[in-house]
């Protein structure tokens, strides 16, 4: 029996949207889970999930055994997909929200998601998941490739970083619900892509999970946070359980603050015993590391979207709030907060507690505990549940997301549009690289005395219109 996955609204009760079955009238409080159906032939009724912070949690073979009613065929989800009537652009990728996206080096590579059907708009389902797009910053341009291995269901909400050219996945929501599974797929081949689904991890991993956050330090993973299943076993941190998410089977989720580290040269997961007043559970926050802090800001939690302000040191485990003032950001989840300089981080977009979708960007100094409000262009590209990356080039690059409220009954105004904020001056080379294409005609006859690893990354500009101020 032919089933689409749709999403039809976002939920917000624990962080990121949700891809369970969603409940009619819960859809409006999920704005951290948007919530997916499940849509059969032989069956017209749409049930709206309404998470509290995150997609209901699916449970693989290996994973905890939560097996619900609605529970789809994992094989035959992903045949329907690739084989339905919606056709998948070839130069550039499609719009979506709830993906992930890692940078390295001068490429963005992005990963999963959602989008809307072009048949009707209001079906959502998941994207392709052998497939994954790559934006090289410095020529604009986009490329498809193929991926193969052991590779993860189609998601949305995962959690991802990028580690010496090896991007890990952990966690995020899919057809049959939340995962705790973790995948690896090493970026710097010129063969094909592989993923690769690490079984055999040592160590009390997190539960099943979708909208948490990630520090990264000294080749170790932390996780925080996320909305999910209460932990079957001794996890050190605070559960609280969504009263709403009890619509299946009797199988509640809820938020956390808990912190899991993946140590990735033993490859062994552990707890840290942390000291001071930690963060409030929550899902949909958004992490940073600089230096040995790690830093979270907002994310939902119950009926409220937050905009205080932690960081745990990394070497001591010691918690430490930071005081934001009434003129800084309003509460928010679904937002990004990345690193762009070693005393500065950059804050863009999200969701309100009265579920405005926002385009204000901020820069947040961590030395002096000051943020200031960041003018841009963009300001008419309002953006939730999107991603951000930091280019070697001193500039943020804003990826997909939606443009509206989630939690309505509207169609989803997911974009595929790459926002660009440049937060540090051009570099010298940057200026004279713009030259040398500028006037690359009358330059054309002195190009071989260029160094070659400049002449590598000129090349590939050549046929690119327009790229002066790039």
């Amino acid at each position: 029996m032919p089933v689409i996955l749709s999403f039809v609204g976002a939920y917000e009760n624990g962080s990121e949207i949700n891809t369970c079955p969603p409940q009619d009238s819960m859809a409006e409080e999920m704005d951290e889970d948007p919530a997916y159906q499940v849509v059969q032939e032989d069956e017209e009724n749409e049930e709206e999930e309404v998470d509290g912070g995150e997609e209901e949690e699916e449970v693989d073979g290996d994973e905890e055994e939560n097996v619900f009613d609605w529970v789809v065929d994992e094989e035959l989800l992903d045949h329907e997909l690739s084989s339905g009537n919606d056709s998948f652009e070839m130069d550039t990728p499609a719009e979506r929200s709830g993906h992930i996206a890692v940078m390295d080096g001068s490429n963005m590579y992005v990963w999963g998601g959602y989008k809307n059907t072009q048949t009707t708009g209001f079906l959502d389902f998941y994207l392709p998941r052998n497939e994954i797009w790559i934006y090289n910053t410095e020529i604009r341009r986009w490329k498809k490739r193929v991926t193969e291995g052991d590779m993860p269901p189609s998601m949305s909400g995962s959690c991802a970083v990028c580690v010496e050219g090896v991007l890990y996945l952990f966690g995020g929501h899919h057809a049959r619900g939340n995962t705790d599974r973790f995948y690896r797929l090493p970026l710097r081949t010129t063969e094909v892509l592989c993923w690769e689904n690490m079984r055999n991890l040592k160590g009390l991993a997190p539960t099943c999970k979708d909208k948490l956050g990630c520090w990264v330090h000294q080749n170790r993973l932390a996780f925080f946070g996320g909305y999910g299943y209460v932990a079957q076993g001794g996890h050190l941190g605070t559960f609280e359980y969504d009263e709403s998410s009890f619509w299946a089977n009797g199988a509640g989720r809820g938020w956390n603050n808990h912190i899991h580290v993946l140590d990735l040269d033993t490859f062994t997961w552990s707890q840290p015993i942390t000291k001071g007043n930690p963060p409030s559970p929550r899902a949909a926050h958004a992490c940073a590391t600089v230096g040995n802090r790690g830093f979270v800001f907002g994310g939902r939690y119950r009926e409220h979207r937050l905009n205080d302000l932690y960081y745990i040191n990394l070497d001591t485990w010691e918690w430490t709030e930071m005081s934001v003032p009434q003129q800084g950001p309003v509460g928010r989840s679904w937002h990004s907060f990345i690193p762009v300089s070693p005393d500065h981080i950059f804050l863009y977009g999200g969701f309100t507690t009265d579920k405005q979708t926002l385009s204000d960007a901020w820069l947040y100094c961590v030395s002096t505990n000051e943020w200031k409000s960041y003018k841009h262009s963009n300001t008419e590209s309002p953006r939730l549940w999107h991603t951000a990356c930091y280019g070697p080039d001193g500039e943020v690059f804003v990826f997909g997301g939606c443009a509206n409220n989630l939690l309505s009954h509207q169609q989803a105004a997911h974009s595929n549009e790459v926002l660009i904020f440049s937060v540090q001056p051009k570099s010298l080379v940057r200026f004279c690289m713009e030259a040398v294409l500028q006037y690359r005609e009358q330059l054309a006859g002195s190009w071989n005395l260029l160094p070659k690893h400049l002449l590598h990354r000129l090349m590939p500009r050549l046929g690119v219109i327009n790229t002066l101020g790039s």
